[in-house]
């Protein structure tokens, strides 16, 4: 496990010095992006993008006053979230209720700070879930996603689609399920069928999570490539600025003192011990924005020796 998340945080650092093709290679997610839906970037800015802080629970009502998109493959109302970015790698579980034998079947595509689409998860990823003690009839999925660093936010759109919406889902009878659960003979009659909706309601819960498998959203950047933070659902048009002149090149960091130097070294080889690698990769930052020229050697040859 150690030597899993080792290799993790060396192979973000590397990728970090890569170009942007390049980092999209190394951060391919193991979801097909490829083939989800393509929204205009106008479309996407002009949801009403509701802000779920984790940890959350919510219950969401799509009905024929939601928020509508009609492009492409998808058809009707949608519930579009906004997540933070900056608290680690977060577990999302969506749930689709099944009522009076009717269910919004959602799919979800995942986009990054700049609404690139970063990972996709069409409606058969949210499998059937019989009802329970405490839960009904339900659709669900849950999602593991780790935004990247220099990012706030990322973008979360539950959609249903037109061939969806002409498909059905099979239940379980609740007699069927009464006797599978005590260990008898499930009685031979037909399981009830919940018809496809451009309504319905869902329960969306998200939590925080530190190291746990997830989908990478978005590209790490560094300052200095990071472009301007996407203002979503916007409707005022941007105005041109006039141009201006071309900022100096910035000075180069002055070389950092030996004292200070040895000071940032010493605490990322401490994080490191100490299994604290988010820590020691601030750390190493924070020393190469000082001019430091051995924090980064420092930090690599701490985590090979702790592996």
């Amino acid at each position: 496990m150690k030597k899993n998340l080792i290799a993790f945080y060396l192979s973000l650092l590397a990728a970090s010095a890569l170009p942007l093709g390049a980092q999209a290679a190394a951060f391919n997610t193991p979801t097909d992006v490829s083939i989800a839906p393509t929204l205009s970037h106008d479309t996407l800015q002009q949801l009403p993008w509701r802000p779920i802080v984790p940890p959350a629970s919510e219950r969401i009502e799509i009905t024929a006053s939601s928020p509508q998109v009609n492009q492409g493959d998808i058809q009707g109302s949608v519930a579009a979230f906004t997540l933070p970015a900056d608290r680690g790698s977060l577990e999302i579980t969506l749930d689709s209720l099944v009522n009076d034998r009717s269910v919004y079947s959602p799919s979800v595509v995942v986009l990054d700070e700049q609404l690139r689409p970063a990972a996709f998860y069409p409606s058969s990823y949210f499998a059937y879930k019989q009802a329970g003690v405490m839960s009904g009839d339900r659709l669900e999925g849950t999602m593991k996603l780790t935004p990247a660093l220099g990012q706030k936010q990322i973008y979360l759109l539950v959609y249903t689609t037109r061939q969806d919406l002409a498909a059905t889902t099979q239940l379980l009878d609740p007699a069927k399920a009464y006797a599978l659960g005590v260990g008898n003979a499930a009685p031979n009659i037909p399981d009830p069928i919940a018809h496809h909706s451009s309504t319905g309601a869902l329960n969306l819960k998200v939590k925080s999570e530190q190291n746990m498998g997830s989908v990478m959203i978005g590209l790490p950047m560094t300052t200095s490539t990071a472009p301007a933070p996407v203002v979503v659902g916007s409707a005022t048009p941007a105005v041109a600025a006039a141009p201006v002149a071309a900022p100096a090149p910035a000075a180069p960091a002055e070389p950092m003192l030996n004292d200070t130097e040895a000071y940032f070294n010493n605490g990322i080889k401490q994080a490191v011990k100490a299994g604290d690698i988010d820590k020691a990769l601030k750390l190493m930052n924070e020393a190469e924005k000082l001019g430091s020229t051995t924090a980064r050697e420092t930090f690599i040859g701490s985590v090979k020796g702790k592996g």
